[in-house]
């Protein structure tokens, strides 16, 4: 690998995982056990939800979700096109429908007037996106759910920590679904987590990720368990696993630290870049504040002789990796053709999109590597400027 190039994210790990591993590989417990527990209850303090529920990834929690939800064939659920795509096909397990809307233009989060413009009869659910880290309209959103009487599931894979209005990202609705992935705010490879204050739902998605089981058959093995437990429906393979924990627990710790680094991040380059008309900065409003897990910009390209594309090629060819988030779900085929979904349909996602790129933003990046990436892509911009 080319020492000089500047990865678009690489995970914060110190010697404090690296030690929380190696005593989990000598404890023998690599599956869910204690630290699984341990991380779970920690997470609840730190976010101040009632229950918190570990599983294997966010499709998972999103999946478990929508199943305690009780979404069924022929519902359909409310889901913003400018998101990854599992958020849309965790719908379609149960073969109901994602009815996918278009975004607000200054957060690019799912546009409320859309939202209202797509319930039906048959709609039971939205989930809201926090695009890039910064939580959506969650009042509106939930006046809107309680008139229509629908549920709520909070994706927030991009933003933790965040807040609303004061609270943390977590609190504010039924449900929230956290994402641990390799290149998120807090890492443990795969993962992720469900918060609600909802008890109900939490013990039916703590059941539904182990097979369905109906009581804490984790302990079987153990010198305090029992060989005894009983399948009460059929559930799934979905558990967290106390290798994941061993690299969420110190990771947990060091959670706000890690946010201000990205804050710092984020501040330089607004400040390098404000100024700058061959770019259009992302918009974070003043009543939340974001997790920062994208540095988003939009190229003005009627500005610039190039496209995206040869922009993110010349990025390349200096050594800064960079990304794009994301190619909206209206625009990929299985959902285009499925759901005779067409770009004019949405206006801002499609105009936006082809202007979309991401930033390098984590940390462990130096003042070096942040003045790397400001005077690279502004000497970049300036060299393809109309």
């Amino acid at each position: 690998m080319n020492k000089d190039y500047l990865l678009f994210h690489k995970p914060y790990i110190t010697e404090e995982e690296i030690n929380e591993m190696v005593d989990t590989l000598r404890s023998g417990w690599l599956s869910m056990g204690p630290k699984t527990i341990k991380f779970e209850e920690e997470f609840n303090k730190y976010i101040g939800s009632k229950k918190s529920v570990a599983v294997s990834s966010w499709t998972a929690a999103g999946h478990l979700t929508l199943e305690a939800f009780g979404i069924k064939q022929g519902d359909e659920v409310i889901v913003p096109t400018m998101t990854f795509p599992a958020t849309a096909e965790i719908v379609c397990y149960f073969g109901a429908k994602p009815v996918i809307v278009d975004i607000e233009e200054d957060t690019l989060n799912i546009s409320l007037e859309q939202i209202e413009k797509a319930i039906t009869s048959k709609t039971k659910a939205i989930i809201p996106v926090h695009y890039g880290g910064q939580p959506c309209d969650l009042d509106e959103i939930n006046d809107i759910a309680k008139r229509y009487n629908l549920r709520v599931l909070e994706d927030a894979a991009h933003s933790l920590p965040a807040t609303y209005k004061g609270n943390k990202i977590g609190t504010v609705s039924e449900v929230t679904c956290f994402s641990f992935y390799a290149t998120k705010t807090l890492s443990t490879g795969e993962g992720g987590m469900i918060c609600t204050n909802n008890e109900e739902i939490a013990e039916r998605c703590a059941i539904m990720r182990l097979h369905g089981i109906n009581r804490d058959a984790w302990k079987r093995y153990s010198e305090s368990g029992s060989w005894y437990y009983e399948v009460v429906a059929p559930g799934y393979k979905y558990n967290f696993t106390d290798l994941q924990a061993s690299l969420g627990l110190p990771q947990l710790k060091k959670v706000d630290e890690m946010w201000n680094s990205r804050k710092y991040i984020a501040n330089r380059y607004t400040e390098a870049f404000k100024d700058l008309d061959l770019i259009t900065l992302h918009t974070i409003k003043p009543d939340r504040e974001s997790s920062w897990h994208l540095y988003p910009v939009r190229l003005n390209l009627d500005m610039l002789t190039v496209t995206r594309a040869q922009i993110i090629d010349e990025l390349k060819k200096n050594n800064v990796g960079v990304g794009v988030h994301f190619m909206p779900i209206n625009k990929h085929l299985f959902y285009s053709e499925t759901f005779q979904l067409k770009d004019e349909d949405f206006p801002v996602a499609s105009a936006v999109f082809p202007r979309l790129l991401s930033l390098p933003i984590y940390p462990g990046m130096n003042d070096n590597n942040i003045d790397k990436v400001i005077n690279v892509f502004t000497d970049i911009l300036k060299k393809y400027k109309r």
